[in-house]
């Protein structure tokens, strides 16, 4: 059975292309994800996040919430990784992460979704088989408040090069 399924099985391409991110395209981000109270707090343990805000609910409530937020690092990471299928799949390196803003605080339960907007991208100066995209990635709740932004930044693979790479093998 085992070999049977390996035969019928059809090799797919993951990911996108530098040649697929043209200026202006953009991607939303599939499923979303609905974060709990436990995952933050174990976020922040992890991560040695000890701000009272996000582990002390009558702290959290003296500065007007009706909970403890979401740790917004969480709530960032979470909107990355909704992206990361859609633009970093053919990914050499990650770039970085610029102009982070967190817009709305995440409550336990809500549901985050994540668009990406391709806002430039240019061929490497030093490896001439890929390019540098950078992308425009916003993060949503469900009631569609943006809750945090973010520029973000990838050297990615050149489709025309790797397939004539893989031509001449």
């Amino acid at each position: 059975m085992k070999q049977e399924m390996i035969d019928r099985a059809t090799l797919r391409t993951k990911g996108y292309w530098y040649e697929d991110f043209e200026t202006g395209r953009v991607f939303e981000h599939h499923w979303g994800r609905t974060l709990s109270q436990a995952e933050s707090a174990i976020f922040t343990s992890l991560t040695l996040h000890f701000n009272p805000l996000y582990t002390n609910a009558e702290y959290a409530r003296a500065l007007g919430h009706a909970d403890t937020p979401l740790n917004p690092y969480l709530v960032f990471n979470t909107v990355f990784g909704l992206s990361v299928q859609d633009l970093s799949e053919n990914g050499v390196a990650f770039l970085g992460v610029d102009e982070l803003k967190f817009h709305e605080p995440v409550m336990p339960g809500d549901t985050i979704t994540a668009r990406s907007t391709v806002v430039q991208r240019r061929p490497s100066q030093s490896n001439p088989k890929t390019g540098i995209a950078t992308w425009h990635t916003e993060g949503f709740n469900q009631h569609g408040k943006r809750v945090c932004d973010f520029l973000r930044s990838n050297l990615i693979l050149r489709r025309d090069l790797v397939s004539e790479q893989t031509a001449q093998c």
